[in-house]
């Protein structure tokens, strides 16, 4: 019985956030209240609190989900900071998009771009991401270098992310998004390794030893990173 209540559970929940999508997608986020997402629904206003808190939240699954912090903590023994996220990223933008609908997807991006509400409840979500992340770092770098980190970080995962989603929302096949993606990803990860400085050096060097068939990246959770993510902390320190 506990499994059959479970499911109608997921089922309810799936068809409230179905049909709120629905409806943003139609009218716009602002224009759509939750009464008539619970009336579309079919489920009581209460029934839609008790699976969504807020209107946003509804609107927000996924957003700033990423681990950042647990991916940092979890690492294995030997790998970097930036290492395990690196190829956390990797294997994401490498791995099977299973499930996915390619139109949705677009048309939440949108409708998240087209919200001021939106555009400031994922801010929020994406500073308390790298809140965590900060807190993560603090025992290995120290506070204050840990809060810039974490900072540089985020915003280039977020900026991974918004270009991901522009290109799909503006036509880009999902496979040629993918692509770019894993380029940017790698690119992203250099510079925040090796610093504005060093990058040029070094991608003169990691493109000939692509083209070699030997990924210089391949090293980045053990000491090919230097160990201590020193282009960041170069950075941060303005050298």
């Amino acid at each position: 019985m506990a499994g059959l209540r479970e499911r109608k559970k997921e089922e309810t929940r799936r068809r409230i956030a179905a049909t709120a999508w629905r409806l943003f997608a139609e009218r716009g986020f602002e224009a759509v209240t939750v009464n008539e997402i619970a009336e579309a629904a079919q489920v009581a206003k209460a029934t839609l609190f008790s699976y969504f808190p807020t209107k946003e939240s509804l609107a927000l699954q996924g957003v700033g989900d990423d681990d950042l912090a647990g991916i940092v903590t979890g690492r294995a023994p030997g790998s970097t900071p930036l290492g395990a996220l690196r190829a956390h990223f990797r294997a994401l933008a490498a791995g099977p998009m299973t499930g996915l609908d390619p139109e949705a997807l677009v048309s939440r991006v949108r409708v998240i771009f087209d919200s001021p509400a939106l555009s400031n409840a994922t801010n929020s979500l994406l500073y308390q991401q790298r809140e965590r992340l900060a807190q993560a770092l603090s025992a290995e770098l120290g506070e204050r270098t840990a809060v810039l980190a974490a900072a540089q970080i985020s915003a280039s995962v977020v900026t991974l992310q918004e270009g991901f989603f522009r290109r799909l929302a503006d036509g880009t096949s999902p496979a040629d998004a993918r692509a770019r993606l894993g380029e940017e990803i790698e690119l992203a990860f250099d510079l925040l390794t090796y610093g504005l400085g060093g990058h040029d050096q070094h991608d003169e060097h990691g493109e000939h030893g692509r083209r070699n068939g030997h990924d210089r990246h391949g090293q980045d959770g053990h000491d090919g990173h230097h160990g201590h993510d020193q282009g960041v902390q170069r950075n941060q320190r303005g050298q």
